[in-house]
């Protein structure tokens, strides 16, 4: 992000008691997605307006209305936790069809007026499995697959487009749907034929798109949840009771397991406005005996809180090689620490 994309103090506070969706805020930074690189950018700027966002524009979905609102720090204790993506309930929306890339990616097809020769020669050079007969952009007239045009040879016949389509019960779906309500289908039949939302084809899934997309979706799910275990296994045992009470209040229970990630943060930072907060994370440093830098250990823990706010909301695009990294190198230390 550079500050040539950045808007003005005005142009932010004209935003004050207005309503505007993730996105829109994003763009106006030139940005397109959340990520660890912009988002302490646009929080710092809406801080130096004096302003913020109800809710928090970096745990809520994308398409989410928030209103723009004064910005107030509370007292000692006062949290917006609320708004904060919760331990153990990642992810925070559904996983529709349209998230997988190739759902969006277009879709070969033939013409039903086509030679058999040209659908198969297309299967060929793209080492498909199968291919839609489309006329014009959204009228199905089957699919022709490598198996339907082996029937036709087993029953004696020569195979032709118009005989060896499949036409009954082709797996169709829609850029909306959920898609883990739709993997039995894509089981049974090895692929989903995707529609947008006017009825035109747009994609097509397989199993093999399923199987390619696991390791960049799950990836840092593994990641986070390993992340988040390590933390309460080096936090907890030296932050439960009176620190957490602390940050949380008198009538808290003390129990760690029970803080957001944030609070994480609040707990060791010795650089938050509240002096009694700063000075409670001072003596909690000073009990886990770690001979880690500080100041590098919070800013690496913030990191990994806005990537983890960032996939429990599917953005759009996903975690870069970076992120990933910074994710496995925070368990790494963790593991260290242990």
């Amino acid at each position: 992000m550079t500050d040539t994309r950045r808007p003005s103090s005005q142009e932010l506070l004209a935003l004050k008691g207005k309503t505007l969706r993730v996105t829109d805020l994003l763009a106006m930074f030139g940005e397109r997605a959340r990520n660890f690189h912009n988002v302490p950018v646009i929080e710092r700027a809406l801080q130096e307006a004096g302003l913020d966002t109800h809710p928090s524009f970096t745990t809520c979905g994308l398409a989410t209305r928030m209103l723009v609102i004064a910005h107030n720090i509370g007292p000692a204790g006062e949290e917006e936790a609320d708004e904060e993506v919760q331990p153990g309930i990642l992810p925070q929306q559904s996983f529709k069809i349209g998230d997988i890339p190739s759902a969006r990616g277009g879709v070969f097809s033939v013409k039903s007026t086509a030679p058999l020769h040209t659908a198969t020669y297309t299967m060929r050079q793209k080492n498909y499995s199968q291919i839609p007969v489309i006329d014009g952009m959204a009228e199905i007239k089957g699919v022709i697959t490598w198996s339907s045009i082996a029937a036709r040879y087993e029953k004696g016949e020569v195979p032709t487009l118009a005989n060896a389509m499949v036409q009954d019960s082709i797996p169709m779906a829609e850029v909306h749907h959920d898609l883990f309500s739709r993997l039995p289908e894509l089981r049974q039949y090895g692929y989903l034929l995707v529609r947008d939302n006017n009825g035109i084809f747009v994609g097509i899934i397989t199993g093999d798109d399923i199987t390619g997309q696991f390791h960049t979706l799950a990836l840092p799910f593994f990641l986070v949840g390993e992340i988040e275990s390590r933390l309460r296994l080096c936090l907890g045992p030296k932050l439960t009771g009176d620190p957490v009470r602390a940050l949380k209040g008198p009538n808290h229970s003390g129990d760690f397991s029970k803080l957001m990630f944030g609070e994480y943060i609040k707990l060791l930072s010795g650089d938050q406005q509240n002096a009694g907060l700063r000075a409670c994370a001072d003596t909690n440093w000073a009990s886990l005996g770690w001979g880690v830098d500080r100041t590098q250990f919070v800013a690496q823990l913030d990191r990994v809180r806005i990537i983890r706010n960032q996939i429990a909301h599917f953005d759009e695009e996903p975690l870069s090689p970076h992120e990933i990294d910074e994710l496995r190198e925070f368990s790494g230390l963790l593991k260290q620490l242990l």
